[in-house]
């Protein structure tokens, strides 16, 4: 059996780090805030080349507590993808906002910048791409359309720590980005996380008060705010990871170019890289007209996969109140309707990789016989 990705792995690997890690923390007596919350901070933001990083309880928590502070409520717009995990919208929604898809480029299934400009209207407020499956949106263009039409650009980095846009890591191209630690992420703890990098001191002052119940000073509350903390024991095992994510970022590069070598004679469509995008393949995701075909021949040989997304937002009962059927957003539909996730993770080995390739491949025999 070849897993879709083994968590504990990780844990294994890094044993004597985590739970010296852990440790610290219990022995601390410190178990909200403090020095490993601080450390951790202050690590993320000089990897990201961010002036400011600040924790909070998990990734949904990150976009929604950025777009607090980035003053979107009631009667505003923001630009989503309408390729995406539903949290993207979800964090608009809870700001009391009106999520408005844009179809993504069918090549790099991301936002199209091309499209964002004629979804723009007097109400829109920011601009939130995601940075899915790992590969950078490409942000030039997004960021000169918010220039020109005086708008934020929030990105969602939940599926990209250590990404790369022109040479340079995600982390402060627009004003903000907001990151999920999800123990199955590229950078995941053992629980929830989540933070928010940014170079602008407003918006991270800001979120910093929203997390801790709109106060800054015990028992003085500014705002009406929330409880969205990072846990210290989290953040422990994260600066213990963060020191390892290089590697385990470049361990599955290697793989994704053993599937991009062993299946590029096969009738799948292969992730395209543009020239300018340096991804660390959070996700490997194939496309296939019979995807739920070849997704079951692969179960019955033992090979785990799975699928990132198999009902796009619009058409979520969640968001049936903003009218969109099928056909609202096809791009999106077509891609939610064949794309298949293969196994990857740092763990994984080459001969793992040459066993789901050889499985593919037996696969697409079957379905053309």
């Amino acid at each position: 059996m070849i897993p879709f990705l083994d968590l504990k792995a990780s844990y294994t690997e890094l044993k004597s780090e985590i739970d010296g890690a852990v440790a610290r923390v219990l022995d601390s007596g410190w178990y909200i805030g403090g020095v490993e919350v601080d450390g951790f901070e202050s690590d993320y933001a000089d990897y990201c080349g961010a002036a400011h990083c600040v924790g909070v309880a998990n990734g949904l928590d990150a976009l929604y507590l950025a777009l607090r502070a980035m003053e979107v409520g009631p009667g505003d717009e923001v630009i989503v993808p309408s390729n995406t995990y539903i949290a993207t919208w979800l964090a608009v929604s809870h700001c009391g906002a009106t999520p408005v898809p844009v179809e993504p480029d069918g090549r790099t299934c991301n936002i199209d910048p091309a499209l964002i400009e004629a979804a723009i209207t007097p109400r829109t407020k920011v601009i939130l791409p995601v940075h899915l499956y790992g590969q950078p949106a490409d942000m030039d263009p997004i960021l000169a359309l918010a220039r020109k039409h005086g708008l934020l650009v929030l990105e969602d980095g939940a599926q990209a720590h250590g990404a790369r846009y022109k040479g340079r890591r995600l982390g402060a191209h627009g004003d903000a980005v907001a990151w999920s630690f999800y123990p199955g992420k590229n950078l995941g703890a053992m629980g929830d996380g989540g933070a928010v990098t940014t170079h602008d001191e407003r918006i991270a002052d800001r979120i910093r008060v929203l997390r801790n119940y709109g106060s800054r000073v015990k028992y003085v509350n500014e705002v009406q705010g929330y409880n969205s903390r990072l846990d210290p024991i989290q953040a422990a095992i994260l600066r213990v990871k963060l020191a390892h994510l290089d590697d385990w970022n470049a361990r599955r590069g290697a793989i994704a170019r053993l599937y991009q070598d062993g299946l590029a004679a096969t009738g799948l469509t292969l992730p395209h890289v543009p020239e300018w995008a340096d991804p660390v393949w959070h996700l490997y995701v194939v496309r296939h007209r019979e995807r739920d075909a070849l997704q079951h021949l692969l179960t019955q040989a033992g090979v785990a996969t799975m699928i990132h997304y198999p009902i796009p937002p619009h058409l979520q009962s969640a968001y049936a109140s903003l009218g969109f059927g099928r056909g609202s957003f096809p791009v999106s539909e077509a891609l939610h309707d064949q794309v298949l996730s293969l196994p990857i993770g740092p763990s994984q080995t080459a001969e793992a990789t040459g066993i789901v390739i050889d499985a593919i491949r037996k696969a697409e025999d079957a379905l053309r016989a």
